[in-house]
């Protein structure tokens, strides 16, 4: 018997379809059960980070099957716009993908391009191959496959926040991500992603994108600075980590029941 599969609704629809802004948590520590927790969890969406973590091609598989039981919408970083790597992490089926350092109009059309088939785009073709079209068994894989991946692409530069409205303007580019962290580095502010010229530059960008007709998101463990920003209209947001979650509890064991315990507050991502 031959089966026929219908992927999950892209981040894009589930975006579009959102009645409230979508909230979620990353995944850091590379664990699937960690990844499966979070997913069980409530949480709309979680971010797969294969930048800044322990995560690469094959524990990104490994985690994708861990939460695609759960209606969450998993998101997965590139480590870098790179259209081999691209290529790679769309066939183990990541459907919807986040670049980071997105700094021009330029950097925007690569990363489309790398997402796209011919004559669309430059993406090698592979699916036969590969869990993104489920070995040939997702319906017209390779006509649809920019309608059921989704592209988020990452500010976090002072130069990409001055672009931030032609980025957001790219066809292919589905919605824009926030990075304050690496916002605040390059504006001189390294650890200060709570610095009055910081969330001004956060808010400006969210500003420009909503005008270019684009959703736009952003990173916030602070929770008063996350409601602020979704008030300026973010359509999602992250506001923890696996791996702060653990850290910050764990702490507050330690704080809780050993007297001599380091309680000094941490800095917020």
């Amino acid at each position: 018997m031959s089966f026929r599969l219908e992927p999950a609704p892209s981040f894009r629809e589930r975006l579009a379809s959102a009645e409230r802004p979508l909230i979620g948590a990353w995944i850091c520590s590379g664990s699937p059960i960690a990844a499966e927790i979070v997913a069980g969890s409530g949480l709309d969406w979680t971010l797969i980070d294969g930048e800044h973590s322990p995560i690469g091609l094959e524990s990104t598989l490994a985690l994708l099957q861990a939460v695609a039981p759960y209606p969450i919408a998993p998101m997965v970083r590139v480590p870098s716009n790179n259209a081999v790597l691209i290529k790679q992490f769309l066939d183990v089926g990541a459907q919807n993908l986040l670049v980071p350092m997105v700094n021009s109009v330029s950097d925007a059309e690569a990363a489309v391009a790398a997402t796209r088939y011919p004559p669309r785009g430059i993406r090698g073709v592979g699916s036969a191959l590969a869990r993104a079209g489920q070995w040939g068994r997702t319906e017209k894989y390779l006509q649809r496959a920019h309608e059921i991946t989704s592209l988020s692409v990452q500010i976090e530069t002072d130069a990409a926040v001055q672009s931030a409205r032609a980025i957001a303007a790219v066809d292919g580019v589905d919605s824009v991500f926030i990075g304050p962290s690496d916002l605040a580095a390059s504006m001189g502010l390294l650890g200060q992603q709570e610095h009055p010229d910081v969330i001004a530059a956060v808010e400006h960008t969210i500003t420009e994108v909503l005008a270019a007709g684009k959703p736009v998101g952003v990173n916030a463990f602070v929770p008063a600075t996350a409601r602020r920003y979704l008030d300026a209209g973010a359509a999602f947001a992250l506001v923890a980590a696996d791996v702060s979650i653990l850290a910050r509890a764990t702490e507050k064991l330690a704080a809780d029941w050993i007297p001599t315990a380091d309680t000094a507050e941490r800095e917020s991502y």
